[in-house]
């Protein structure tokens, strides 16, 4: 375990600007937050201080675990909705009398709290892949307290913890456990990549063996995939692409079906999103489904993650998710102490 005082005051944006001894550090924290919280032992670490929640898309886990997350340890957090303000823009995105430039709004919020978390990919971004990292990162440089990403459209940093949170209950030691991060069908073809993206990221630090399952076309970020095998030559671990979904589940430990989008298809590899092209190639593989069949190929105690709202139907059958092997609801329940541990360490 570091010292606590080495994440005071800093910006919890992507999980691989973090070393795994400090995100093992996160972890135990989460862990005993999350056993006082079932002994009613409460703490008050944030006691008198604020915090304000950006969204510029919907939210259910995410709010609700933040929000109450930080009430748990004594603060209070402000819920804005970027439609009901001046919405927050970088320069270049502004509209008179309808934005605020993010400098100015991350240097007001500044004075009047402590620390400042913001989800925003997709439609509010122009489907750009990378914008809403920007976006994240351009508060980070012009605020003075913390910045939390709670999803963009590269990196979901605070359910990369909760997954390995939920992985290490279950689990224990993950060295050699095999992890199938899987593309899986859905109506919906707005979908961001940064899930898959941050639950390769994260399970890198612990010497699982990857398995990056998808139909040809749905390829992620060249340089994620780079810094998980990065993390991989230190930490021990394999990686591997598979354009098969039964072959990839074959014997796996973990699996993670979850929808994401075309990134070769929006801007900046596009000139701009061709959802009739997204669509044609989502339609042509709606058998990456997560069924009863496809999960037998795994070991028998496999764990069914995803980070919800899953497309029922569609990714995973009922049997699936409501069955034995389903772990969703552990997950989600870890995102509130997750994100507890990491407000406050680096709100101390």
């Amino acid at each position: 375990m570091v010292k606590t005082d080495v994440f005071k005051g800093r910006d919890f944006i992507s999980e691989l600007e973090y070393t795994r001894e400090e995100i093992e550090t996160i972890l135990e924290v989460a862990f005993r937050l999350k056993e006082d919280y079932a002994m009613r032992r409460p703490h008050r670490l944030l006691e008198g201080k604020n915090m304000f929640l950006i969204f510029y898309n919907r939210s259910l886990r995410t709010r609700n675990s933040f929000e109450a997350g930080f009430a748990q340890l004594g603060g209070h957090a402000n819920y804005l909705d970027a439609d009901k303000v001046y919405t927050p823009a970088i320069k270049g995105m502004e509209k008179a009398y309808t934005t605020e430039r993010v400098a100015d709004v991350a240097r007001v919020l500044s004075r009047y709290g402590d620390g400042i978390a913001i989800r925003i990919y997709g439609k509010p971004t122009g489907w750009v892949y990378g914008r809403g990292n920007e976006y994240i990162r351009e508060f980070a440089r012009w605020a003075s307290i913390p910045v939390i990403n709670m999803e963009d459209d590269m990196y979901h940093p605070c359910q990369a913890l909760a997954d390995i949170m939920t992985m290490k209950e279950k689990l224990g030691d993950l060295k050699g456990k095999k992890i199938v991060v899987s593309w899986a069908y859905s109506p919906s073809v707005e979908k961001p990549v940064a899930v898959p993206q941050s639950a390769m990221a994260i399970s890198s630090f612990f010497g699982m063996d990857i398995v990056l399952a998808h139909p040809e076309g749905f390829e992620l970020d060249p340089m994620v995939i780079e810094k998980v095998k990065e993390n991989q030559r230190k930490f021990g671990g394999t990686f591997e692409v598979v354009h098969d979904m039964k072959k990839a589940f074959r014997d796996a430990d973990v699996v993670y079906p979850k929808c994401w989008g075309v990134l070769r298809h929006i801007p900046p590899q596009a000139p701009q999103a061709d959802w009739d092209a997204i669509g044609k190639l989502f339609d042509a593989n709606k058998h990456w489904i997560c069924d009863e069949e496809t999960l037998k190929l795994a070991k028998p105690d496999v764990l069914y993650m995803h980070c919800l709202p899953a497309d029922r139907g569609f990714e995973v059958t009922d049997e699936v998710i409501d069955g034995p092997n389903s772990v969703v609801f552990d997950e989600a329940e870890n995102r509130l102490h997750a994100q507890k541990a990491v407000m406050a360490l680096i709100m101390q």
